[in-house]
């Protein structure tokens, strides 16, 4: 993977004048658009879209203090107005090109990234991987923003809203794998952009027999492999470390890829105070 999006990286290089299609690239590198983004953004710190439009804006910034004309230069770039070029070009330089044609900065250039595997191999992972016929999750749902690092208020007031006697209630309907009460993220953004909204729910899985209430919310899934990694530790930071390490580590070096899907956690022992807990991150994945 990490040899994929260095090719990636050059071919946006090559092309920052002309329509990037990722899906025919990601098609072209032999792997998934689905794939290639979350990789990208889970190791870049940006999502691939951000990516492109700074090298972009970066680039471009040579040609506006190099006095060309801006209608030019807007098109050459991909945009079809000065306004909508005026906007971007602020986004990433925080002035408009007009302000660096009088003063010459400031600039926020965007270096071309490279991606490189570390190995350092002193903190295996405990995975396997699960195969999983078609499930159905279900429970509450909520539309909540994604937030990469700390506890997701959104999601502790969705959980707090629901009274004491409705946990109880879907753990005696959990029938499928993963057992228990499952915390489930569904409808994710590709490039996971932080802020980026997603379809929370608290539930559980439920196999194709299992009668539903009707006042619950339902997420079909379909049979598949998934990666499964447990974590112990501070609850949500070691979770949220080994989220972070699945695309740094694992993903580069076995031959599994993510396909869509919901994530889903599964919660195997806590602290009272929801600290520490031990945890399980189920992942859909396909061979690569």
């Amino acid at each position: 993977m990490i040899a994929i999006l260095n090719r990636v990286v050059g071919y946006v290089e090559d092309h920052l004048t002309e329509d990037i299609d990722v899906a025919d690239l990601a098609l072209s590198l032999g792997t998934t658009e689905y794939h290639m983004r979350r990789m990208f953004s889970s190791l870049a710190g940006m999502p691939l879209s951000e990516y492109i439009r700074r090298r972009r804006m970066s680039v471009a910034a040579a040609d506006v203090v190099g006095g060309g004309d801006l209608l030019g230069i807007a098109v050459r770039y991909g945009y079809g107005s000065t306004e909508a070029f005026g906007r971007a070009f602020r986004a990433v330089h925080g002035v408009g090109p007009g302000d660096v044609r009088r003063d010459g900065g400031p600039l926020r250039t965007q270096p071309q990234l490279r991606f490189r595997l570390i190995v350092e191999g002193n903190t295996p992972m405990d995975t396997r991987i699960a195969e999983l016929p078609d499930i159905r999750l279900v429970g509450h749902a909520a539309r909540v923003p994604l937030i990469h690092e700390g506890v997701n208020p959104h999601i502790q007031a969705h959980i707090a809203s629901l009274p004491a006697d409705e946990h109880l209630r879907l753990k005696a309907l959990s029938s499928a794998e993963p057992a228990g009460l499952l915390q489930v993220s569904a409808d994710l953004d590709p490039d996971y952009t932080e802020g980026s909204e997603l379809t929370y729910l608290h539930g559980v899985a439920v196999g194709e027999g299992t009668t539903v209430p009707d006042d619950l919310d339902v997420i079909e899934v379909p049979a598949g492999s998934w990666a499964v990694f447990r974590t112990s530790g501070p609850y949500p930071a070691a979770l949220q470390s080994t989220w972070a390490a699945t695309a740094a580590d694992w993903f580069p070096s076995n031959p599994w890829r993510l396909r869509p899907g919901p994530s889903i956690v599964a919660i195997l022992e806590r602290a009272d105070d929801f600290s520490t807990a031990t945890s399980e991150l189920w992942l859909p994945v396909e061979r690569a």
